[in-house]
């Protein structure tokens, strides 16, 4: 038997979340078996945990989009008990069953061996919001970062900070843009160089090209802000776009991407080729600054969860809440 936060939904269609204990003949087919140590709290955690129950299809079911672990029984050779591993990703926690729980059994082309230079608590510290903040720096650099300050919207939550950190930490000028003043200490200690009022860049769009401000952009914001961002771009800059939190539409026109040769690069975190995982997070491991990771972190239990769900549909976390399923 092991601990799991379970989500279950009532004949009245309402949701609802507490830890229980579970046997292992519960848990989903897969390769690979794993005890889990550590997950995170994310903005999908927080829709599959809500009262709508959001993502989810399936009850009852265990919500967490990632977490890292020890190997306990594996069917695939590439994979043997005592190895550390990490998952992000293949809708792990929407889907399938997920990292709130002591226990998890997923498919082997999943995972990701833990690179050295991360333990188990460091790898969910950056989770999915930073592996997924490494492969919009990552993209930038593919497509070459211009000279100037390079602008991270939504800069206190998960994505936004582990971004600043490692464009920091990598030699670049960052402007985080937050809508909490209360964050701005936070930022800086993160490397920001400059604090950005969001309401700056959440006005409606005028103007198609404004100056050329930012020499790129990891936007984790959507809608209005990025379309006024692609018009304060440098020449051959690019925004990696990230999330949705300001919506889906995005009311721009084609003359950035015509006048000034901006690029919109979309980075989904979901389902990436092992080789770019693999790579993202041996990257984590190398540019990453942990003593800045630490200062991003919240600590969690199980039973803390139901709360946390509901905080970060909200916009009340800042950086990562780490989550020890075993406390």
């Amino acid at each position: 038997m092991f601990n799991a936060l379970i989500v279950e939904k009532n004949d009245e269609g309402k949701t609802s979340a507490s830890v229980q204990q579970i046997s292992q003949d519960r848990l989903p087919e897969g390769d690979v078996t794993v005890a889990v140590e550590y997950s995170t709290v994310n903005y999908k955690d927080g829709l599959c945990i809500g009262p709508g129950g959001g993502l989810v299809r399936t009850y009852p079911h265990v919500p967490g989009i990632d977490f890292s672990g020890t190997v306990e029984a594996s069917d695939d050779a590439r994979y043997a008990p005592g190895d550390k591993v990490v998952l992000t990703g293949w809708r792990v926690g929407e889907a399938h069953w997920g990292g709130y729980a002591q226990k998890a059994r997923v498919k082997a082309d999943w995972l990701v061996p833990l690179p050295e230079g991360l333990d188990t608590r460091q790898a969910m510290a950056v989770g999915t919001a930073g592996f997924t903040a490494m492969l919009a720096v990552m993209a930038l650099e593919d497509h070459g970062i211009k000279d100037g300050p390079v602008l991270v919207t939504g800069a206190a939550g998960g994505v936004g900070s582990v971004a600043t950190a490692i464009l920091a930490q990598l030699g670049h000028p960052v402007a985080a843009v937050t809508g909490r003043p209360e964050t701005a200490d936070y930022l800086t200690s993160l490397g920001a160089s400059q604090i950005v009022a969001r309401e700056e860049l959440n006005e409606t769009v005028k103007r198609p090209l404004e100056g050329e401000t930012w020499g790129g952009c990891v936007d984790a914001v959507g809608g209005d802000m990025l379309a006024r961002v692609l018009g304060q771009l440098k020449y051959g800059a690019s925004v990696s776009s990230v999330g949705l939190a300001g919506g889906a539409a995005l009311p721009a026109t084609v003359i950035p991407f015509l006048l000034r040769g901006v690029n919109l690069l979309g980075i989904d975190s979901v389902m990436q080729p092992y080789d770019n995982r693999l790579r993202a997070w041996t990257r984590i491991a190398k540019d990453l600054p942990m003593d800045k990771l630490e200062s991003m972190v919240q600590p969690a239990s199980l039973s803390d969860l139901p709360q946390l769900g509901r905080d970060i549909l909200k916009g009340q976390i800042k950086g990562r809440v780490v989550v020890d399923v075993n406390a």
